[in-house]
């Protein structure tokens, strides 16, 4: 859903924003981390500290289309060729996508293994569904490949604002700083 804005995201889309690109940052070498790490209690701490990012993300995201079906998106540049718009919407319906199910499948591998799933040492989130081992594998393994993917996409996303910042010298990237970093 695209507003009638054309000069910037409003505060409450650039917090989010921000947030969950700060946790997915952070999550992502932690996951590379607590799987390379032999077994104890820093691969322990890890993992919960991975899952509780991971239930963050899903709040944050709720939160993000909530905000977006309520307060819209700035209309596209109109100065972006077709096929760029097109490889947008491509890239942030999936970064959307695959934020959304991430959280989830890791939840739902968590609960098939009949592992926890904490939120910052403040409380469990309960078992969603029953103990399954081999379900979960499948799910572990979805939730893995789909990690990879994130992490090509954030990629490409992260080298388009630059290339709008550095190179085509537009607004684009500018629309979603903070004000304190030139944005609006």
């Amino acid at each position: 859903m695209y507003g009638t804005r054309t000069d910037h995201y409003p505060a409450t889309s650039k917090l989010l924003h921000w947030l969950i690109a700060i946790c997915v940052l952070t999550t992502a070498p932690v996951a590379i981390a607590m799987s390379r790490v032999n077994p104890g209690p820093t691969q322990d701490t890890l993992y919960n500290f991975h899952k509780s990012l991971g239930v963050l993300i899903l709040i944050l995201m709720v939160l993000r289309l909530i905000n977006r079906l309520v307060v819209g998106a700035p209309i596209a540049d109109p100065g972006i060729e077709p096929w760029q718009k097109a490889v947008s919407s491509a890239v942030h319906t999936s970064l959307y996508v695959l934020l959304f199910a991430m959280p989830i499948a890791g939840y739902v591998a968590n609960s098939a293994f009949g592992a926890s799933t904490p939120f910052f040492g403040l409380f469990n989130l309960p078992p969603i569904i029953g103990k399954d081992e081999a379900l979960a594998m499948q799910l572990f393994t979805i939730h893995r490949w789909a990690g990879w993917l994130l992490i090509v996409l954030v990629l490409m996303h992260v080298g388009a604002a630059l290339y709008h910042y550095f190179i085509r010298r537009d607004e684009v990237l500018k629309r979603m700083l903070p004000r304190v970093m030139g944005g609006f």
